[in-house]
């Protein structure tokens, strides 16, 4: 191959005799661009014409310029105490036991604060009452820092301050002739019952009404029918061995929650046992999941799940309309409960007073150990019939 090949990068390179090649081999940059000549003639700026190219350069100075400014951050400046608190170290977390209990949710929870601002709600594992946070608990942080919150009295839509929506209610209530109606949400503090029975008692004419958001008045009607007391059965998964549960997701927030940590001691397998679960629901939910045996149904068919379970555990009739495969998951379902005997137990999120009902017979009829009636729950107490 010959060593003296000559490579050209355009046609006027070829040409030796061209002028554009003489001048760009003496001078690389042909001419500079006269930017403080341009940008110093302020008179003749905006009469003055400049190349695309040139504009172009101007351009992307311009932005990066603009860039460059940007990548500043801003001037924060931190105010010290004048008298530290002694528990409190800038960017050290502090850890508060609290509960909460919004009528919804109740729990014994852990708040991480920052410099006296609560940033995460965690569960104290430190409780006796194990478990109980749940999603909503976890979020509930967020309603602190909520920018819509009701920050002061309201009279029909309007903020009032607290001196006139005194005199307003008081007023109210001096020349009130009728029925005088207190609705609140549930609540678990006896300071707020017996300020509710003072004020009752001082005007005469209150009627005290509970109202829950998501109502669980048939269970609460089936247990008070029951068992004389307006409270929800409590239960102990972590002595259940066989567990059937019928629209009931118990692993979220049925009830309250707070029965998923007793509930995974069972799913650990010691010598080869562990819990048998078995549900019977219509939408898929945590606790379908989480079950050994899902069997889906109809919302219309839950009802006669639980009749079904009624006939063959607790005495009845156990004929049903239910399609083959439900009505042999029923039947197997049965004798799984009837097999572990004490350790069985049923759990029913329908909301019907006589599938509440049949529900506890259930229960009882296995001896249950796992449903507590004695400890019941009072975290709901919302009357539909008297909202009504």
């Amino acid at each position: 191959m010959s060593s003296n090949k000559k490579y050209w990068k355009s046609v006027e390179e070829l040409n030796e005799n061209s002028s554009v090649v003489e001048t760009l081999q003496q001078k690389e940059f042909a001419e500079q661009i006269p930017v403080e000549d341009f940008l110093g003639d302020k008179e003749n700026l905006a009469d003055s014409k400049t190349s695309r190219r040139d504009f172009l350069k101007y351009v992307g100075f311009s932005t990066a310029a603009a860039s460059l400014a940007a990548c500043e951050g801003p001037v924060v400046k931190s105010i010290p105490y004048v008298v530290q608190p002694d528990r409190i170290v800038p960017g050290v977390a502090n850890y508060y036991a609290s509960t909460i209990a919004d009528g919804f949710d109740f729990a014994s929870v852990l708040v991480k604060t920052r410099e006296g601002r609560p940033i995460k709600i965690e569960n104290n594992d430190l409780s006796k009452f194990k478990g109980g946070v749940n999603a909503r608990v976890h979020a509930s942080v967020l309603s602190l820092y909520d920018t819509k919150r009701v920050k002061r009295p309201m009279i029909e839509g309007r903020n009032v301050s607290w001196e006139e929506f005194d005199r307003e209610v008081t007023s109210a209530l001096e020349n009130a002739s009728g029925e005088v109606v207190l609705l609140t949400q549930t609540f678990a503090s006896p300071s707020t019952s017996k300020l509710i029975q003072e004020f009752s008692s001082k005007y005469g004419n209150v009627r005290h009404v509970v109202y829950d958001t998501v109502s669980e008045d048939a269970a609460l009607n089936a247990f008070q029918s029951k068992y004389g007391r307006r409270a929800l059965a409590n239960y102990d998964f972590a002595k259940v061995k066989t567990v059937v549960g019928v629209g009931a997701d118990f692993l979220a927030d049925w009830q309250g929650g707070g029965y998923d940590a007793a509930y995974a001691k069972t799913r650990i397998p010691e010598n080869g046992k562990m819990s048998r679960h078995i549900q019977f629901e219509s939408n898929m939910s945590l606790t379908g999941a989480n079950a050994d045996k899902r069997v889906p149904v109809k919302p219309s068919q839950q009802k006669a799940v639980m009749s079904a379970l009624r006939g063959y555990i607790a005495g009845g009739s156990s004929t049903s309309d239910l399609p083959s495969n439900v009505d042999d998951a029923v039947v197997k379902a049965a004798s799984q409960l009837r097999k572990a005997g004490s350790g069985a137990v049923v759990v029913c999120g329908i909301p019907d007073l006589e599938a509440q009902t049949w529900a506890l017979e259930i229960n009882e009829a296995l001896g249950s150990r796992v449903m507590d009636t004695a400890n019941a729950r009072v975290i709901r107490q919302g009357n539909a019939s008297e909202v009504a």
